[in-house]
């Protein structure tokens, strides 16, 4: 049986699908940026990638997390 995907890995699917690249892609941008504070990092997805609040918020929390 498959266990459902919880918390921010459970948007995963739908950001692939939206915006074209892989998470492993969005994780490097994230880690590769001189920003440090989780609502720089999603601001930052917002306005330069074009990322929901949601998705942004999502790839930001869950980088950081690792």
């Amino acid at each position: 049986m498959t266990e459902t995907v919880k918390g921010p890995a459970s948007y995963f699917p739908s950001i692939e699908r939206k915006y074209g690249r892989p998470i492993a892609e969005w994780k490097d941008l994230i880690r590769a940026s001189p920003l440090t504070k989780h609502m720089e990092l999603v601001s930052w997805l917002k306005s330069e990638h074009g990322l929901g609040h949601g998705h942004a918020n999502a790839l930001v929390a869950h980088t950081l997390a690792e």
